[in-house]
């Protein structure tokens, strides 16, 4: 059930996800540049993904940091899988996909990566639970 509960919770995230992308995209880059835009737009990410998880830690019933390394670990494969998997389908490379994983020009997206495989233990310290 828990493995169940954390992938609904992975796909509000991809939501909010697309929505910073979109965000980002045409009102971020236009009015900040590319750069700050890339910056901005992973730290509210992040905060994103910690608020979500921080709201729905109580429904996934799990305290243990074992449960909380496993959901964060889980959610970091799913958004790998679909990054890597939505790309290709996209007609990209795999240099142009691993562009994306260097601190290059104002990305930030390694950072948003740690958040989420930390963020279930994140939000568990500050409920302080952890």
């Amino acid at each position: 059930m828990i493995a169940l509960k954390a992938l609904v919770i992975w796909f509000a995230i991809l939501v909010l996800a697309i929505a910073n992308g979109v965000l980002r995209e045409s009102v971020l880059v236009p009015g900040l540049g590319t750069p700050t835009a890339l910056i901005v737009s992973g730290l509210l990410l992040s905060a994103l993904i910690i608020g979500v998880t921080y709201f729905s830690l109580p429904w996934l019933h799990i305290r243990r940091p074992v449960q909380l390394w496993a959901v964060g670990l889980g959610w970091l494969a799913l958004t790998l899988v679909f990054e890597f998997s939505f790309g290709l389908l996209q007609g990209k490379s795999w240099p142009e996909l691993l562009e994306a994983y260097t601190f290059k020009d104002g990305n930030i997206w390694p950072l948003v990566l740690a958040v989420t495989a930390l963020a279930p233990y994140i939000a568990a310290k500050l409920r302080g639970w952890a």
